[in-house]
């Protein structure tokens, strides 16, 4: 990969990860309800989805997803079921008080990694990056050492940031309205992300 395609690809990336979505969200939520620390192993669980994806997409595996109707389609529905379900039931629990949860880092780390994961907006942002940026007559694990650093990084800083707002949201002395508003605020955005993602198309390989 060329220094001009990895500036593309890196600001590429940069906007992807920057722009708010489910994992955005999760990362504001779970710093509001756990504190910074402890919130971070959301991120990690980010990481791992990353990760996953980005050898997903070298293998071409992504591309299969997209190419098959069917299997998009069963994806799409889960995770759009999962936001929707995950937005109603935040916005019920958005009047008990806000208080800084003991809940077991394997609990915080599996729900993160499925918010992560049962995105089909996921397949189509890894694809159009994979399709847009890797060259064909380069061998892909040559580009891997430069594009891997780039996302995991980038993508680090993005939803250290989104956590950090949520922490500093939990901890302000702010009244328990306030927080009852952004958090039902916070719960509709999953609903309203699960609706979209419902009425997605299949992404295809340009």
């Amino acid at each position: 990969m060329s220094f001009e395609g990895w500036v593309i690809f890196a600001l590429f990336w940069l906007v992807f990860v920057t722009t708010p979505g489910p994992n955005a969200v999760n990362c504001i939520q779970n710093g509001m309800r756990f504190g910074f620390w402890r919130a971070m192993i959301g991120v990690l669980a980010i990481l791992t989805q990353a990760l996953l994806f980005l050898t997903l997409s070298a293998l071409g595996v992504t591309a299969l997803i997209a190419a098959s109707p069917m299997a998009f389609f069963v994806a799409k529905l889960l995770g759009a079921a999962f936001l929707v379900y995950l937005g109603v039931r935040g916005w019920l629990l958005a009047d008990r008080p806000v208080a800084f949860e003991d809940k077991p880092a394997k609990s915080v780390y599996l729900h993160a990694l499925a918010v992560a994961t049962i995105n089909p907006k996921s397949v189509a942002g890894y694809l159009a990056a994979f399709s847009q940026f890797v060259q064909t007559d380069v061998p892909i694990a040559q580009q891997m050492w430069v594009i891997v650093p780039t996302a995991l990084v980038l993508t680090t800083l993005s939803y250290t940031a989104f956590t950090a707002l949520g922490a500093g949201l939990g901890r302000a002395a702010l009244g328990a309205v306030f927080h009852r508003w952004v958090r039902r605020g916070l719960s509709a955005c999953f609903v309203i992300y699960g609706i979209l993602l419902g009425a997605a198309t299949t992404p295809e390989r340009v």
